[in-house]
């Protein structure tokens, strides 16, 4: 009995030990699971979409990470979508070891023995027009992961009997649905989520070729654009674990030339490196304070042993001031990872300053009555426009305030007072700027400020508490302005102030306004998310 007591112990130690090795990829493995199989209040009776084998994988080598067959699920598309494609990419981590990898088998996510015989189709992959506007009659695929870097490795390790076929999986898959209808597609669409979005990246200008020049290809990357950044104690978590899966797994052979010809393949593995280079049009949406991200690559608990960013970490509300602007800078970071990829007409973005990862497969982040939305436009109507062409969407929310996950605030709070409008300067263009007064729920004042450009085609809004706000006004209004430029306004003070990076995107270039205090606000129906949150002042250059 007491031998049986020992070796529990001892099993119980070993597995502790294994869970706190691989708490970088199950944390991961868990939220995406949370995320993607999770009940939902907007859709409690989803559609079930049954697991389909590719059997004629194995004869080429395409095999998961233990050698079984991979798998997708497939909803047909009917009607007008009869002859249009949506291919989704699973994420799920990866595993940049022996050690990791062989653990990783024996999950969903590195066998299609222990993967789920049905999964629901929410989201961007609902059937229903009302939760899934654009897609909803689309044939519908969700290819699973069971290799664990990508879809892009391949090698194998005999020793440890794993096979590293990602490559190989992406390639049988695409193949097996051209053959079942996807040749003949007049429009298709390649996405995914987390380690998918960043497939959907590396795959983007392959998925294109497959296709005719007449079949209008895009791609959208959600929860894809992993930086290459400094975690909290000055090292680089996320850097390591890339060099480990693009080493084990052969990943470098797949990626890129037009990367690997000048950076090395680790850096090519990361999006900020490839995003600019890809020709076919590409849809990136992102949170700025990406969850995943904060949690396993920024202030994970390797780089915290002393717990300092634990609480932080679990409740943004209690983040400290300094790790506030820790964070503040990583979105910072992700903004100019992606100047250049903003510039191209073709490209859309939508970074919303939630705490979330993967927005596209919930339906309550996806389209619902209170899912997030920049400029008035949920993300599923903002990719919608950008697919079809119907706007170009280019929409990057203002900066978080820390005091809750806030991605939208109901118009119903917020009622506009007194409007005014003049003509500013921005550089060397003319840009209308039209002044709002709103009084959100006592005892709240805000004074907003809209800026709107046809000439550049941005809108950006500027929020700020203010004492004195009536005084300001006037000030503001009374032309303190010379040769029409716009000078620095000192709008009163309040007890505390924040100091943000915000910066105005144009076509053309950034101005970056981050010596200022100021925030950016998104849509007016936002205009009250700040009301609790003071700043001393905000100023105009």
């Amino acid at each position: 009995m007491k031998l049986f007591g020992v070796w529990v112990v001892l099993a119980f130690a070993f597995a502790q030990l294994v869970t706190a090795f691989l708490d970088f990829n199950e944390t991961e493995l868990s939220f995406l699971e949370s995320l993607e199989y999770g009940a939902s209040k907007i859709n409690y009776n989803p559609l079930m979409v049954g697991l389909t084998l590719i059997h004629t994988a194995g004869a080429k080598g395409a095999v998961c990470l233990d050698g079984t067959l991979p798998g997708y699920h497939w909803h047909r598309g009917y009607g007008s979508g009869a002859n249009s494609w949506l291919i989704q990419l699973e994420g799920g981590g990866w595993c940049n070891s022996i050690r990791t990898c062989v653990y990783r088998k024996k999950t969903r996510r590195g066998s299609s023995t222990y993967m789920e015989k049905q999964i629901p189709f929410t989201g961007i992959l609902s059937e229903k027009a009302e939760e899934n506007p654009d897609f909803f009659n689309w044939n519908r695929i969700k290819l699973r992961y069971c290799d664990g870097a990508s879809f892009t490795g391949d090698s194998e390790n005999k020793a440890a009997q794993l096979q590293f076929r990602g490559q190989r999986i992406w390639l049988a898959a695409m193949e097996d649905l051209m053959s079942k209808g996807m040749r003949y597609a007049n429009q298709a669409l390649l996405s995914g989520c987390s380690a998918g979005g960043l497939a959907a990246i590396l795959h983007c200008d392959e998925f294109r070729n497959l296709f005719p020049r007449t079949t209008r290809v895009k791609c959208l990357a959600d929860a894809g654009l992993f930086l290459d950044t400094v975690d909290v104690s000055g090292g680089r978590t996320l850097r390591s674990m890339y060099s480990g899966v693009v080493g084990l797994q052969g990943v470098q052979h797949n990626l890129p030339r037009i990367c690997t010809n000048h950076l090395d393949p680790t850096s090519c593995f990361f999006p900020q490196n490839l995003i600019s280079h890809i020709q076919t049009p590409l849809f990136i949406l992102n949170a700025a304070y990406d969850s995943w991200q904060i949690q396993s690559s920024i202030a994970p608990p390797s780089a915290d042993p002393h717990g300092y960013w634990h609480d932080c970490r679990l409740n943004h509300a209690k983040c400290s001031p300094s790790q506030i602007r820790f964070l503040q800078g990583f979105r910072t970071q992700m903004l100019n990872a992606i100047k250049g990829f903003a510039m191209s007409r073709r490209n859309g973005l939508f970074i919303n300053s939630c705490f979330a990862h993967c927005q596209s497969e919930r339906q309550d982040t996806w389209f619902a009555d209170d899912s997030p939305e920049i400029r008035n436009k949920p993300i599923a109507i903002a990719v919608g426009d950008w697919y079809f062409d119907r706007a170009g969407v280019k929409s990057i929310d203002c900066p978080t305030t820390f005091h809750g996950l806030i991605c939208k605030v109901p118009s119903g709070n917020m009622q506009f007072q007194e409007s005014h409008k003049w003509r500013g300067v921005i550089g060397d263009r003319h840009s209308q700027i039209t002044t709002i007064i709103a009084t959100c729920a006592p005892p709240f004042q805000v004074k907003a400020a809209t800026f709107e450009s046809p000439d550049f085609g941005f809108e950006c809004r500027v929020c700020a508490m203010v004492s004195t706000w009536r005084q300001s006004y006037s000030e503001l209004i009374n032309g303190k302005r010379q040769h029409g430029h716009l000078h620095r306004y000192t709008l009163g003070h309040t007890l505390a102030s924040s100091r943000c990076l915000p910066q105005v995107w144009l076509p053309g270039g950034v101005l970056d306004l981050s010596y200022t205090h100021l925030l950016w606000l998104p849509p007016r129906h936002h205009l009250c998310c700040l009301c609790h949150h003071q700043i001393d002042r905000w100023s105009l250059k």
